[in-house]
């Protein structure tokens, strides 16, 4: 079976390694463009902004990579600023970044997602606290919410916006090959927008002989509705999705 790896194309890559390594035959068929945000102006106040901040949320690894490429001349990252992460993988490209101290889910947590990050939250004093939350032109709103009725006062800036791809002339024919033999392939979705801009690139195909698997509960029924057959979640590491694979290989 192929594993299609759905992510953006600078998180899929690292996957289809991954995946590779562990036995498995994996390509990146990247369901969602990212593009820096059009709003230079609003991502430069952000950073000027940060000296007043107690925390700055990161929604994604996009989101991280997409706020320091816009860093305009002559900022900073103030070294005591926390930095809060929904998982691992935005956490990495944090660190990498510069980023000291960065609030995540615990290791053991059964999600990676806002919920398991308020987990880590929910204890500190948020009165009166600003608090900015770096994220795509729309997302949601769930911890910017636990925030705000604890007293925080929440900023956003937008440092990326997200689409439906272009695909490439080997990606429409990965996407042929999955249409023609949906039973041989396996998606692999980590957003819900992916599912959806499937079913954009791909109207009215048939997806009941065909294999997901969701990252994340919300993927996972996402991923029902448009019609896929057999669904799975599992955890969003590497070996949580090798076992799931390796548990229905014929």
């Amino acid at each position: 079976m192929r594993v299609l790896v759905t992510r953006p194309a600078a998180q899929a890559g690292e996957w289809v390694r991954l995946l590779r390594e562990a036995g498995l035959q994996a390509e990146a068929l990247p369901l969602i463009n990212i593009a820096p945000t059009a709003d230079a102006p609003g991502l430069a106040q952000a950073w000027r902004s940060l000296g007043d901040m107690a925390l700055v949320v990161f929604v994604s690894p996009n989101a991280a990579t997409c706020f320091f490429d816009g860093k305009p001349a002559g900022a900073a990252w103030p070294d005591a600023l926390v930095a809060a992460s929904p998982g691992p993988g935005t956490t990495r490209v944090l660190r990498a970044l510069g980023v000291s101290t960065v609030v995540e889910p615990a290791a053991d947590s059964p999600q990676f997602d806002s919920e398991a990050l308020w987990a880590q939250l929910a204890e500190r004093d948020w009165q009166g606290r600003h608090v900015l939350v770096v994220r795509g032109a729309s997302g949601r709103d769930w911890l910017a919410d636990r925030l705000r009725e604890r007293g925080a006062v929440l900023h956003f800036v937008a440092a990326y916006g997200r689409a439906v791809p272009a695909l490439s002339t080997d990606e429409q024919a990965l996407l042929a090959d999955a249409l023609a033999a949906p039973a041989k392939h396996v998606w692999l979705f980590s957003s819900s927008e992916a599912v959806t801009n499937l079913q954009t690139l791909a109207p009215g195909a048939g997806w009941a002989s065909a294999v997901a698997i969701g990252t994340h509960p919300r993927i996972a029924q996402t991923a029902r509705s448009l019609g896929f057959g057999r669904v799975l979640e599992a955890r969003p590491s590497a070996e949580a999705v090798v076992a799931c694979i390796q548990s229905i290989a014929p």
